[in-house]
């Protein structure tokens, strides 16, 4: 706004009026605008846009963490070739054979 209280004011009424009116309108999108900021529907929509973010965030993450976590692991069986390293798969699958059947034989030993 410029500072009439130093120079005189050489504008016609009509200019006076037509300023006032343009003031009018900016102020009436200005409140619109607060309005639709301040609704609840949109104060709502505004936290649920954050949460979901942050939620893609953290699964992004651990996505991240997942994935290099079973990089990790394949590299403990597989070459860098891809071909499979038996001395040690071979253990671990017979430990994995030896741990299903304690489990399914298990139960029935209990039975009886």
């Amino acid at each position: 706004m410029s500072d009439t209280s130093r120079t005189s004011d050489t504008r016609t009424p009509a200019q006076i009026e037509a300023d006032i009116k343009r003031r009018r309108e900016v102020l009436a999108e200005t409140l619109d605008e607060i309005g639709v900021r301040v609704h609840p529907k949109t104060i709502a929509g505004d936290a649920k846009a954050k949460a979901v973010s942050h939620i893609d965030h953290t699964l992004g993450r651990a996505y991240v963490g997942v994935n290099r976590v079973v990089g990790d692991v394949r590299a403990q069986f597989v070459t860098e070739e891809g071909a499979p390293r038996l001395e040690r798969i071979v253990p671990v699958a017979l430990l994995a054979v030896g741990l299903v059947g304690l489990l399914t034989l298990g139960p029935r030993r209990r039975r009886r």
